[in-house]
C-alpha cells in the first residue's frame, strides 16, 4: 500500500511469497453491536481513486482536483505508517474537503505473526486482542483529531501473509475483530485493505463472520478499474457500496500540471465524512 512500511521491490517479494444499511453502514450483516446505536448516514463515494504514502501538498490537491479522481486515501495513523505527513492536518483535511476531494482513511495497525518483514508493531496470539482495542482506540482518536467525525470509514491495512498458517490466521482474526468491535463502540464504520491472494481472502472466506469489517478493499493489480467483474468472491458480500478495489501501483501521471507516482482504486464505499 503506496510505501507506507516497505519499499515497493519488497511488497512484490512480499505478495509473491506469501441497523438498515443506510443508518448503520452497508456491509453491517457481521456487526454484532451496533443495534442500539443511532449511526450518522453513510458518505459513500463511487468512482476512481488514489492512493499515495504521503498526502500531497495542498496545492497538488488544487491542482489534480479535474474530475479524473475525486477521493484520496490518507495515512492517519499506525506503528506501521511508513511516511511522514506533514500536509495531513486538521487544516488540511478542511480545504481538501472544501474543494470537493473525498478521503479514505488507512490505518496501519499491527502486523502478523508469521510475516516475513520486520515491523515496529506485530501482533500475537497472546497480543492480538487487546492490540486490536488499542490500535481501534489510537486509529478513533487520530482520525477525530483530523476532522473526520463519527460514521467515518477507518480501513485497517493488513499485509500480505501466509493464511495457512492456521494459528497466524486465527491471530490476524482475533485482532481484527477486537479492531473492529472497537471502532464500533466509537461510532466509526469498521473497513480493511488486503490482498486477495492473503489478507483480503481471510476475510472474505472466514466461516464466522462476527465483528469482521462491513468494507472490503481489495488489491488485485489487473489494472481493472472495477469492483464487480473481478470480484474474487460471492456475488452477495460486500455489497450496497462496501468495496474498494486497488487495481494498479506505481503509476507516474500528471494532472494540472503536476507530476506524482500513484496507486488507482475503483471506488464505491463509505469515505470520511468532514463536513
Amino acid at each position: 500500500m503506496a510505501e507506507h512500511r516497505q519499499s515497493r521491490k519488497r511488497r512484490y517479494v512480499t505478495w509473491a511469497a506469501a441497523g438498515a444499511a443506510v443508518v448503520a453502514g452497508a456491509g453491517i450483516a457481521a456487526q454484532t453491536s451496533m443495534a442500539a446505536t443511532t449511526w450518522p448516514a453513510q458518505k459513500t463515494y463511487t468512482g476512481r481513486a488514489f492512493d499515495t504514502c504521503t498526502a500531497p501538498s495542498l496545492s497538488t490537491m488544487k491542482a489534480w482536483h479535474t474530475g479524473f479522481y475525486g477521493a484520496a486515501a490518507v495515512y492517519v495513523g499506525g506503528k506501521n505508517r511508513g511516511c511522514n505527513q506533514p500536509n495531513l492536518t486538521a487544516s488540511w483535511v478542511k480545504s481538501v474537503s472544501s474543494i470537493g476531494w473525498k478521503l479514505i482513511p488507512i490505518y496501519v495497525g499491527a502486523q502478523p505473526p508469521c510475516q516475513t518483514s520486520s515491523n515496529p508493531e506485530k501482533l500475537t496470539a497472546s497480543t492480538a486482542a487487546t492490540l486490536g482495542t488499542s490500535d481501534a482506540n489510537d486509529a478513533v482518536a487520530k482520525a477525530s483529531a483530523l476532522g473526520m467525525k463519527a460514521g467515518s470509514p477507518i480501513y485497517l491495512d493488513m499485509e500480505p501473509y501466509d493464511i495457512t498458517n492456521k494459528s497466524c490466521n486465527d491471530a490476524v482474526l482475533t485482532y481484527v475483530r477486537a479492531f473492529d468491535k472497537e471502532l464500533r463502540v466509537k461510532t466509526y464504520r469498521a473497513g480493511f485493505y488486503g490482498f486477495t491472494s492473503s489478507s483480503a481472502k481471510a476475510i472474505a472466506t472466514a466461516t464466522n463472520k462476527t465483528d469482521l469489517p462491513g468494507n472490503l478493499w481489495y488489491a488485485l493489480w489487473d489494472k481493472k478499474n472495477t469492483t464487480t467483474t473481478d470480484w474474487p468472491w460471492g456475488s452477495t458480500q460486500f455489497t450496497n457500496h462496501s468495496r474498494g478495489h486497488q487495481y494498479m501501483v506505481n503509476s507516474k501521471e500528471s494532472h494540472g500540471g503536476i507530476t506524482l507516482t500513484v496507486d488507482r482504486d475503483a471506488w464505491d464505499a463509505p469515505v470520511a465524512i468532514t463536513g
